[in-house]
């Protein structure tokens, strides 16, 4: 590939934005961010024309876009879903996997296990993240009810036994074998997630205390403070105030929280905890008024309106329509965040979450050379994989 210079770009390191210094790559790798590196020779230089230029957005939780989900079963789904993420900015993504029947779950699983990575160049997949179906049904939100039930090992050693392609898994900790599960998660180094919980702050503690680190969708599918005869016990999300070390992640679409809960949770729990995401659905990217959420034969039906997905009913949201780049314009202008620590919440955080932040998560020697451009009214503009130009706009 030989080496390449990024000239004339605002660099957004994770402590500060650098408007006079270079990137340059090497076999798609960076090999130094610097001033000094001005100078250096390259056999390829890219003039970003005065555009920020960040680490590659990391989505640690999305079902699909461009009209697929990854549970379709089929290569081409990943490739198209990864190809429509990658014109807005993602680089990296956990492929997520919803409640369904458990046939359908293995058989996704078993898809993703003999995927030919090889053949999709628009995003890096280093594992799955599986969610549910072992979920409190109060707080179950679009998850099927039908597949929502609490943990059986026979299942789980099943699942556990034919992949080492799983990196988390979310569940409802607060349910009979919960915590029995979480151990063999972390036996096989999975992430166990809080996700779709009715737990209270008890049971958060014991569930922090048992490996869990990391509330799903913070807000959505969370329990809050209720009375049970007739004292007040906090639930899920100030639990996840109250405890520091707990990560969160959050739906910034501009629908699933609004400006007030936005700025709540970044006072609360500050840039280093907190991971944006889309969640979105298979309508992420395109232009349907309808779709199915997980398996087109089992999967839950939704529609598309306001710019998100929502039960037919509208009794609940259903996953969301964005893509990272909506992820960034929320954080920025409507919870007023600054584009430095933004870019952080999408990057490095999510990437430290996931463990994957030795290789991709900042613009460092060392990593992957997995960038973005995105213009001052924040539009992705370029996006480049292992210093590959996956998407440039025209």
């Amino acid at each position: 590939m030989g080496t390449k210079k990024i000239i004339n770009g605002k660099i957004i390191t994770p402590y500060r934005m650098m408007d006079d210094a270079v990137i340059l790559i090497e076999d798609g790798i960076i090999i130094d961010v610097s001033k000094e590196a001005v100078a250096s020779d390259a056999d390829i230089v890219i003039d970003a024309g005065g555009k920020y230029i960040s680490p590659g957005f990391i989505d640690i939780h999305t079902h699909g876009g461009g009209g697929h989900d990854f549970m379709d079963g089929n290569p081409e789904s990943f490739k198209i879903i990864a190809g429509t993420h990658s014109r807005y900015g993602t680089t990296m993504m956990f492929p997520t996997l919803t409640s369904s029947r458990f046939d359908i779950l293995k058989k996704s699983i078993k898809n993703f296990n003999e995927l030919d990575f090889s053949d999709i160049a628009e995003a890096r997949m280093p594992g799955l993240h599986l969610e549910g179906p072992y979920f409190s049904m109060e707080q179950r939100g679009a998850q099927d009810p039908r597949y929502v039930r609490a943990p059986q090992r026979d299942e789980y050693m099943e699942i556990l036994d034919m992949t080492d392609k799983i990196s988390r898994w979310s569940l409802a900790p607060e349910l009979p074998g919960a915590a029995e599960f979480s151990l063999e998660l972390r036996k096989h180094g999975i992430i166990p997630a809080i996700g779709h919980s009715n737990a209270t702050y008890e049971e958060m503690l014991t569930a922090y205390e048992q490996g869990f680190e990391l509330v799903t969708h913070l807000y959505s599918g969370c329990s809050i403070m209720r009375r049970i005869n007739a004292y007040r016990v906090a639930g899920v999300v100030e639990s996840a105030f109250l405890i520091d070390g707990m990560y969160v992640e959050i739906i910034t679409d501009g629908h699933h929280l609004p400006e007030s809960l936005l700025k709540l949770i970044y006072q609360n729990k500050g840039v280093s905890k907190i991971a944006l995401i889309t969640d979105s659905v298979r309508a992420a990217g395109d232009s349907a008024i309808e779709t199915i959420v997980g398996d087109k034969e089992t999967g839950i039906k939704a529609i598309i309106e306001d710019g998100v997905a929502k039960l037919p009913d509208r009794s609940a949201f259903a996953g969301s329509v964005a893509t990272m780049d909506r992820c960034l314009k929320t954080m920025v202008n409507t919870a007023e965040v600054s584009i430095v620590k933004t870019i952080e919440m999408m990057t490095a955080t999510p990437a430290k979450i996931m463990k994957v932040y030795n290789k991709t998560g900042s613009l460092s020697p060392g990593k992957y050379a997995d960038i973005v451009f995105f213009d001052d009214k924040l539009d992705v503009k370029l996006t480049m994989i292992g210093g590959r130009v996956v998407f440039e706009e025209e």
